[in-house]
C-alpha cells in the first residue's frame, strides 16, 4: 500500500512534477481569474523582426482608421447639409408666388425723340435708350460682357458650380468678398425681380429664378434683355443709353474698345464711369480685352490695336442744347397723352441742322467774347409762321447746366417790348408817320432818358421805333394807358403777368425768351396767332397714333393794316436802326431791347419764313459790360437766319403800308386816348382771357433789381438822313404828346415812377 501511494503522480500546474510544497497545491499568476498587482518574475521576449511587423501593421490600420471616420463624418454631415440646404430652399421658395404665375416685367417705357427730319434728339424715360436686338447691336458687346462676366454662359445651366466654387475659393483666401460667382442668368434675375440686398433669402430666390429663366428661355433671349436692362452708370440703362451716353452712337456702330469699356462697367458701373474716372474706366477695359483674347474671341493683332485706342472722355452729364428741347417735350407729353405705359417716338418740330447753327453761334460768341464783355449765358429760339419751334437753346452748355434760359428764365425785355406799345398807338388811331416830340419828359418822379441823353426833337413814330427812343414809347403808353399796351402784349402772346404802369413802355416787366419770340410770330405771318408747340405726332412703336398736332385754328389777333404799319416800322429797325448787324438779304424786320447798365441784350427779328429771339446776360443779373441787342444778340440772329433760310425762296414781309405825307398827323391834331386801349373789332377775332403766368423751375439765383429800366441800344443813333438833328438835353417842353385825359395815379404809378 505504501509503495502505491508513493508512486502516485500528484497534479500539478507548473509543466514537470515538482516537489510539493508544505502549502499544498499552487498556481502561477497566469492562472488566476482575478490577476494579482505582482508582476511576472519573467517575462517571456518577442522576437525583435515579427515585433517591427506587428506595429506597422497597426500603424496602417491605424491610418485606414483615421480616414475612415473622416469620409464617415464628412458623408454624414453632408447628408445633413444637404437635408438643411433643401429645407431652406424649401422655406424661401414657398414664400415665393407659385412658378406659374412667374412673368418677365415690362421694360421700363422709353420715349424717342426724333427731329422734323428723322434724326434722333434724345431718348427719356428710366432707361434712357431705346433696346436693342442681339442681332442689331455690334457683335463685339455680347462678346465682351460674356468674356469678363460669365465665360461660361453658354454651357451651364443658369447656376455655375465651377464659378462658385472659385469665387468661394478666392474669398477665403484673400478674406474678404471680393467675388460673387453669379452667373449672367442670375444678375438678370436679380435685375428684374429682386432687390439689391445681400441676404440668403433673396440669393436663394435668385437661384431658383435664373433656373426658371434657363428653363423658359432661350440663352439669346436672355443675354438679350440682360443687355437691354442692365445699369452701365451715368443714368444709362441698356446698351443702347450707355452707348449713346458715352459714345455719342448707337450700339450698332460701336467698336471693339468701346464695346470693351462697356463690358467694364458692369463691375462697378458708378465708380468705372468715363464720366467720373476715364483712367479706371481704361484699366478696366484692357482687362476685358486681355479676357476676350483668352476666350478666342479676338486675335492678339486686334487687342494690341484696340488697347491703343485714346481714353473715352465722356462728360459730366448729356451734352448737346438739343436737350433742352427734349426736356421741355418731356413736360408737354402728359397733357397730350396721358402717362406713358409702353415706348413711342415723338416727332418734334426741331430742325436738328438748325439746332447745331444755334448752338455754335451762341458757344462761338460766348467763348470770343465773354471774358472781355462779362456774358456768360445766351439763348435762342426760332419759330416758323405756323407756331413750330424750329430751334431752341438755352444756355451755354446743357451738360454744366440743365436750367432752361429760353423757357424758364424771366428777364426784363428793354426795348424789345416797346412794338407792343406802337401796335396799341396805332390801334388807338395813330400811323407811322405820326410826329412825336424827342425831349426830356417827366412822369411824376420818372423821367425816361433816352441813351447817352441823346434826343431829335419831332420825329415820326417810324424813326422813334427804328431808333429805340425812350421819351416817345414813353408819351405812347401815357396817350394809350398802360392798360392797353398790356392787352395787346397778352393778345399777341405775352403770358406772364404784366404791371400795368407807365414804366412798361421799356419793358420792365420779365417775360421769357420763348414767350417774347412767340409774341412777334403775328408780325411774320399777317396778324394769326398759332399755338406754340413743339411735338408733331406721337405713336408707338408700332405705329398707332396717339396724338397729333393737327392744323387746329389760328385765331387773327391783329388786323392786316396794323400788321402792315408794324412791319414798315420794324424794318427800319435793321435797315437804319439799332439793329443794322443782323440785316441779310431777305425782307426783315425786328427789334433790339437792353436792360438798365447792360444787364440784359436782346434781338426779336423775323422774317416771313421764320421769327428768332436771342438773349445774352448772366444768371445772377450781373451787368455786361456795355453789351447792347444791337452788338452779341443781332449778331447770332444774322449768323443763324443766313445759314436757316439758305436756299429758300425769297419773300416779303406781309403788308403793303406806304408812308405818304397825307397821312402824317401834327401834335396838335392828336386826338385824346383814354386809358384804356380800345377793344380789336370783330374783324381781329374774339380776344381770348388772358392766361396765367405757367408756373416755371426756380432761376438760378439774380440780383434784385430797380423797376426803371433805361434803353441802352447801341452806343450811337443814326441821323434822320438831316431831316432832325440830334440835340441835347434841354429841348422842348415834354408836354408835347398831345392832349391826355386826366387819370388818378395809382399805388402801382407810384411804386413805378
Amino acid at each position: 500500500m505504501a509503495n502505491r501511494r508513493d508512486s502516485r503522480i500528484e497534479p500539478s500546474f507548473e509543466g514537470p512534477p515538482q516537489a510539493r510544497s508544505s502549502a499544498g497545491l499552487s498556481v502561477n499568476e497566469e492562472d488566476r481569474v482575478v490577476p494579482s498587482n505582482r508582476k511576472a518574475s519573467a517575462k517571456r521576449k518577442p522576437a525583435k523582426g515579427k515585433s517591427s511587423r506587428a506595429k506597422r501593421g497597426r500603424s496602417r490600420r491605424g491610418l485606414f482608421g483615421v480616414l475612415g471616420r473622416l469620409f464617415y463624418w464628412c458623408f454624414v454631415f453632408a447628408i445633413w447639409g444637404g437635408i438643411a440646404v433643401a429645407g431652406i430652399v424649401v422655406y424661401y421658395g414657398a414664400k415665393m408666388p407659385a412658378a406659374t404665375t412667374w412673368s418677365i416685367p415690362d421694360r421700363a417705357p422709353n420715349i424717342k425723340i426724333v427731329s422734323a427730319d428723322g434724326q434722333l434728339l434724345a431718348n427719356r424715360g428710366m432707361s434712357g435708350g431705346e433696346a436693342v436686338g442681339l442681332h442689331e447691336m455690334s457683335p463685339y458687346i455680347p462678346e465682351a460682357v460674356i468674356a469678363i462676366e460669365d465665360r461660361r454662359f453658354y454651357s451651364h445651366f443658369g447656376i455655375d458650380p465651377i464659378g462658385l466654387s472659385r469665387a468661394m475659393v478666392t474669398n477665403v483666401l484673400g478674406g474678404r468678398f471680393s467675388q460673387g460667382g453669379s452667373t449672367l442668368t442670375q444678375q438678370l434675375a436679380k435685375n428684374l425681380f429682386l432687390t439689391p440686398d445681400r441676404t440668403l433669402e433673396r440669393k436663394v430666390q435668385e437661384v431658383l429664378l435664373a433656373l426658371w429663366l434657363e428653363h423658359k428661355h432661350t440663352k439669346d433671349q436672355i443675354l438679350e434683355m440682360y443687355l437691354n436692362r442692365v445699369y452701365f452708370g451715368s443714368g444709362a440703362y441698356g446698351v443702347e443709353a450707355a452707348s449713346r451716353r458715352y459714345f455719342g452712337k448707337s450700339a450698332r456702330d460701336v467698336t471693339l474698345s468701346e464695346a470693351a469699356l462697356l463690358a467694364g462697367l458692369l463691375k462697378a458701373p458708378s465708380r468705372l464711369s468715363p464720366a467720373r474716372d476715364p483712367k479706371a474706366a481704361e484699366e478696366r477695359s484692357q482687362l476685358v480685352l486681355a479676357a476676350m483674347r483668352d476666350e478666342g474671341k479676338i486675335s492678339a493683332k486686334e487687342m494690341t490695336s484696340a488697347m491703343s485706342a485714346p481714353a473715352t472722355r465722356a462728360p459730366s452729364y448729356w451734352t448737346g442744347s438739343e436737350n433742352y428741347v427734349a426736356d421741355t417735350i418731356m413736360e408737354e407729353l402728359p397733357d397730350l397723352i396721358g402717362d406713358v405705359r409702353g415706348d413711342i417716338v415723338i416727332d418734334s418740330t426741331v430742325d436738328l441742322n438748325l439746332q447745331k447753327l444755334a448752338e455754335q453761334s451762341i458757344r462761338r460768341l460766348i467763348d470770343e467774347s465773354g471774358k472781355k464783355l462779362n456774358v456768360t449765358q445766351g439763348a435762342l429760339v426760332s419759330i416758323d409762321d405756323s407756331g413750330a419751334v424750329r430751334a431752341m437753346v438755352g444756355g451755354y452748355d446743357y451738360s454744366t447746366s440743365q436750367f432752361d434760359r429760353a423757357s424758364e428764365a424771366r428777364r426784363q425785355p428793354g426795348s424789345a417790348f416797346k412794338p407792343f406799345v406802337y401796335m396799341a398807338a396805332l390801334e388807338a388811331g395813330r400811323t407811322p408817320d405820326s410826329i412825336r416830340n424827342d425831349a426830356p419828359i417827366k412822369i411824376g418822379n420818372w423821367t425816361p432818358d433816352n441813351y447817352g441823353g441823346k434826343y431829335f426833337g419831332k420825329v415820326t413814330l417810324a424813326t422813334a421805333l427804328a431808333k429805340s427812343l425812350n421819351s416817345v414809347a414813353a408819351q405812347l403808353t401815357m396817350e394809350v394807358g398802360p392798360n392797353a399796351v398790356v392787352e395787346a402784349a397778352h393778345r399777341m402772346g405775352i403770358q406772364s403777368d404784366l404791371i400795368a404802369n407807365t414804366s412798361i413802355a421799356l419793358g420792365t416787366s420779365e417775360v421769357t425768351p420763348l414767350e417774347l419770340t412767340s409774341a412777334y410770330v403775328p408780325f411774320a405771318n399777317g396778324g394769326y396767332k398759332p399755338d406754340i408747340h413743339f411735338i408733331r405726332r406721337v405713336t408707338t412703336t408700332e405705329g398707332k397714333v396717339l396724338y397729333d398736332s393737327g392744323g387746329g385754328s389760328t385765331p387773327r389777333v391783329v388786323k392786316p393794316e396794323i400788321v402792315g404799319m408794324m412791319n414798315s416800322m420794324m424794318t427800319g429797325t435793321v435797315e437804319i436802326g439799332t439793329a443794322r448787324k443782323a440785316a441779310f438779304a431777305w425782307p426783315s424786320a425786328g427789334k433790339t431791347g437792353t436792360s438798365q447798365n447792360s444787364r440784359d441784350a436782346w434781338f426779336v427779328g423775323y422774317t416771313a419764313n421764320l421769327t428768332t429771339g436771342v438773349w445774352f446776360g448772366n444768371d445772377d443779373g450781373s451787368a455786361m459790360k456795355k453789351v447792347t441787342g444791337g452788338a452779341l444778340p443781332a449778331q447770332a440772329w444774322h449768323e443763324f437766319m443766313v445759314a436757316a433760310h439758305e436756299g429758300v425762296p425769297v419773300r416779303p414781309l406781309p403788308g403793303t403800308w406806304k408812308s405818304t405825307p397825307a397821312d402824317t398827323i401834327v401834335p396838335d391834331e392828336i386826338p385824346a386816348a383814354n386809358n384804356t386801349a380800345p377793344v380789336p373789332s370783330t374783324s381781329v377775332g374774339q380776344q381770348a382771357p388772358a392766361r396765367p403766368a405757367a408756373p416755371v423751375a426756380q432761376a438760378p439765383v439774380r440780383a434784385a433789381r430797380p423797376a426803371q429800366t433805361v434803353d441802352a441800344d447801341g452806343p450811337s443813333m443814326p441821323e434822320d438822313d438831316g431831316a432832325t438833328a440830334s440835340i441835347k438835353h434841354p429841348v422842348p417842353p415834354g408836354d408835347v404828346g398831345g392832349p391826355r385825359k386826366k387819370r388818378q395815379t395809382s399805388i402801382l404809378d407810384l411804386l413805378g415812377g
